[in-house]
């Protein structure tokens, strides 16, 4: 369930974040003062309610681990806390210059200027040695076992003496998975992991790791990485993307969507089919609703099952920030969504509704508008050329991502706010 950037994106204000916090903050790599929550040479960060605490919890979890703050120059790994403990976002490795300053550099082409300004500023102060400026606190981990440590874990399985992970870090949300950028010794970028810790974000990880085995290549499909390895750490399942090209830059006119590479995703493979009737696709519903609130069955029956559309496949999670330019075309990434059977201009309704509400912040409602808007300016591009199916390609959409906020919730993974229950009281409000 998209809530926000994709986790590629999670350090895109991290350097506005270290000018804030830097000025106060009196703390320094090693050093704490009394006003810190953290004070202690054993604290461990996994004992905090925060992002920093469940990300260490999901990456470092086993109780061999040790993990505290403050520099300990014989720790197996340490990391800058960025910008500070109470407002962590990113962890930055501190293997060496090269490697700290790439964690920093690698792919600022894709942030908006301000932050890749400030991203370059900093990745400098590391390159040359400065970053103690920053005031960023450190964590020392300390691992017995070398098989403990998830880079090392992931070198061995990548074939590389050495990998070093830059780990992002999000509010605690049970549908956000911790995901690191991985490095080599010399700063090169060698893969992107993702990390399924609970039931839903497991699941997520398998569904992707099985896309990304099978996408096409040519015929307009737009490329997206490739998958590296697909394995299993302590309870955690793992998928290793490929580094995205060095060249890609950030899409221009990020609100305007690119029509043909969404046709070719939906008309990719057997599952693509000419105009048929909704019939089934209620019926798929219905079932995946059992033991929900009665008020989608409501608004399920209130469908019109007999009007016939074109089908196939959808991303499931089209949005500015999962795609970028390169060589003139779109790379595509996160395919966990990724998912057969779905009215085509799915993908468009979900750019319109993510983009209003996870980069305007604007309410349920507002965001249905949003689709609504979208689908009357491109859905004749898609094959909807009327009113009708607009309308019912809206309302669908609609429909799916509130099944799709349900089965997380079944799966332990909660309710999101922003969606439940103000979708069904849109949808109601749609469908009276």
């Amino acid at each position: 369930m998209t809530s926000g950037p994709c986790p590629l994106c999670t350090a895109v204000t991290i350097v506005e974040a270290v000018l804030n916090e830097s000025t106060r903050t009196s703390s320094v790599p090693g050093q704490r003062t009394p006003s810190d929550p953290l004070v202690g040479a054993d604290t461990d960060p996994r004992s905090r309610q925060d992002g920093l605490g469940w990300v260490t919890r999901a990456i470092f979890g086993d109780p061999r681990v040790r993990v505290t703050v403050g520099d300990d120059p014989d720790a197996t790994v340490r990391y800058a806390v960025i910008p500070s403990l109470e407002h962590a976002r990113f962890l930055l490795p501190l293997a060496s210059r090269k490697v700290t300053a790439a964690s920093l550099l690698a792919y600022n082409a894709l942030r908006p200027p301000k932050v890749r300004a400030g991203r370059a500023a900093v990745g400098l102060l590391a390159r040359v040695g400065a970053l103690g400026l920053t005031r960023a606190p450190i964590l020392s981990v300390h691992v017995p076992e070398r098989e403990l440590l998830l880079s090392a874990f992931l070198a061995d399985r990548l074939g590389r003496p050495e990998l070093h992970a830059a780990i992002g870090i999000r509010p605690p949300d049970p549908h956000h998975k911790p995901t690191l950028q991985l490095f080599d010794a010399h700063g090169r970028p060698r893969g992107y992991a993702k990390i399924g810790w609970n039931d839903g974000t497991r699941a997520m990880v398998r569904a992707e790791a099985a896309t990304l085995a099978e996408l096409p290549t040519g015929g307009g499909f737009p490329p997206a990485p490739r998958l590296m390895l697909h394995t299993q750490w302590h309870g955690r399942e793992i998928a290793v993307i490929e580094p995205m090209p060095r060249r890609v830059r950030r899409i221009s006119r990020p609100d305007s969507p690119r029509v043909a590479a969404m046709l070719a995703v939906a008309r990719w493979g057997a599952s693509a089919t000419t105009a048929q009737p909704a019939t089934a696709l209620l019926a798929g519903w219905r079932a995946r609703a059992a033991g929900a609130d009665p008020r989608i069955h409501t608004v399920i029956d209130k469908l019109d099952g007999g009007l016939t559309l074109e089908f196939g496949n959808w991303h499931g999670d089209w949005v500015p920030w999962n795609m970028a330019r390169h060589r003139g075309g779109l790379l595509v990434w996160d395919w966990e969504n990724r998912a057969p059977g779905v009215p085509v201009g799915f993908d468009l309704a979900h750019q319109a509704f993510q983009t209003a509400l996870s980069t305007r912040g604007r309410p349920a409602a507002e965001c249905a508008t949003a689709v609504d808007e979208a689908l009357r300016r491109h859905g004749p591009a898609l094959g909807l050329g009327d009113p009708v199916r607009q309308r019912f390609v809206a309302d669908a959409y609609l429909v799916e991502l509130w099944l799709r906020t349900y089965e997380l919730s079944g799966g332990g993974a909660g309710w999101n706010p922003k969606l439940h229950p103000a979708l069904l009281d849109v949808l109601e409000e749609r469908l009276p």
